[in-house]
């Protein structure tokens, strides 16, 4: 059976053989353990070098050992980390010494970062944001991340709860003590007003929603269009890799076949999808049925279609991207499209990436990164701003009555940083760091 008192460790440097590695313990027993390990423990916070050695004595590496005491460690507990040399034999040397303790165990997924946040050294957005930073690949969600990661977000969430919670200690203050002089006479211009404001920073905020999860989940993009219009070479000149396989055969692509991009500093999600036409064939429907599915989903659609074949009588979707393919064999005028390129000749591919970055620019547009990037901050957002809208309705209500309102508002707020409810996210949102984070 698993216990949250048992002292933990990991390997937190990634895959072996590597340069260096380090493996991170945690908790009551980690004094001991060290001791055993190299004998007088290196001063609080200070590097030391010192050989690691099992309780025979045999020399297992020479590294940097590094104390942290509780409380001041990234758990809030006892945390040492010791820095080897990166050899699978090596790490597997100490990890086979380690598990010979008791009560020191193999950390689970998140072990750590839970630890912190249950010793209140991280909120869940700062644990988000570090799960975030850590799976980064773009610049603009590094951005996003560093700025949860470090409580901005929270900074923000935090000083709108104390604000609810000031305004319904002004309003039980007058329903407790209505002729008291020291207790404000008129909350309605102290309460009401202040919940007006918060209400419009709240709704300004949340329209930042969206693009929070666009930067942090990706800028969906489908290439949609005829069987055999160059979707798919398309696709694998924009990837510069074979990602789909390209035939003359109509057809060719049946599902859906994804790659990540990066475009001026943003994820983009490319969808290459089925020819859409009309078909009996079983395998052919679904894949265009798919295909519809997925570009009713997409943050913009690039229509394909051979400039070199005849006219077709499709209609592009509203708000697509036309583009021209084959553009080395054109017959048609460029008039009708946006762009036209030729992945043969190789042209127009860089005037195609610069259009969807400045389509992408267009509905992307944060005025800061300390915006909600998730769909639970998004709904707990929504139900807290529901509940200000509604206090403010009908003031004719009881305090009581719109105190309550002001009750529910601040405690979707604090589910967002796990102050209020939050018990049954925590398996969900730990299980998303790898071992020894």
């Amino acid at each position: 059976m698993l216990r949250h008192t048992d002292t933990i460790f990991a390997l937190s440097s990634g895959a072996v053989p590597a340069g260096l590695a380090v493996i991170r313990i945690s908790g009551e027993d980690v004094p001991s353990v060290l001791a055993s390990l190299i004998g007088e423990l290196p001063p609080p916070r200070q590097a030391a070098l010192r050989s690691i050695r099992t309780r025979n004595g045999l020399t297992i590496d020479t590294g940097l050992i590094l104390f942290f005491p509780a409380p001041n460690s990234f758990t809030g507990e006892n945390v040492a980390e010791l820095q080897l040399h990166g050899g699978r034999a090596v790490v597997n040397a100490l990890q086979n010494e380690l598990v010979i303790f008791q009560k020191l165990r193999q950390a689970l997924p998140g072990e750590f970062a839970r630890r912190a946040y249950e010793n209140g050294k991280l909120d869940l957005i700062e644990v988000e944001g570090l799960a975030d930073l850590i799976a980064a690949e773009t610049e603009m969600q590094r951005r996003i991340a560093l700025e949860q990661s470090a409580g901005g977000l929270s900074s923000i969430y935090n000083g709108w709860a104390d604000r609810v919670t000031r305004a319904r200690a002004l309003i039980e203050a007058e329903l407790d003590f209505p002729d008291e002089e020291d207790v404000p006479g008129s909350v309605s211009d102290q309460v009401w007003v202040d919940v007006e404001r918060l209400v419009r920073e709240v709704a300004d905020h949340l329209e930042q929603a969206g693009t929070g999860e666009i930067i942090r989940d990706g800028f969906k993009i489908v290439i949609a269009g005829r069987p055999n219009a160059g979707k798919s070479s398309l696709m694998n000149a924009l990837a510069l890799r074979d990602v789909a396989i390209v035939t003359d055969i109509a057809g060719t692509t049946r599902d859906i076949l994804q790659v990540d991009l990066n475009i001026d500093g943003y994820l983009v999600k490319l969808y290459d999808t089925a020819g859409l036409h009309d078909t009996d064939e079983v395998v052919e429907r679904e894949g265009i049925r798919r295909a519809r599915k997925l570009m009713a989903e997409a943050d913009l659609v690039l229509y394909v279609e051979d400039v070199s074949a005849e006219p077709s009588a499709d209609q592009a979707p509203d708000g697509a991207l036309r583009v021209g393919t084959k553009g080395d064999l054109r017959r048609r005028s460029k008039s009708n499209y946006e762009l036209v390129v030729s992945t043969t000749a190789g042209t127009g591919l860089e005037a195609l990436r610069a259009l969807i970055g400045q389509h992408l620019k267009t509905k992307v547009h944060p005025q800061s990164m300390a915006i909600p990037t998730r769909a639970r901050h998004r709904d707990a957002l929504a139900a807290s701003l529901a509940a200000l809208k509604a206090s403010l309705r009908a003031p004719e209500r009881g305090l009581d009555l719109r105190a309550e309102d002001l009750r529910i508002a601040g405690d979707e707020l604090g589910r967002i940083t796990g102050r209020v409810d939050v018990e049954n996210l925590l398996d969900v949102i730990f299980g998303e760091f790898c071992i020894g984070k």
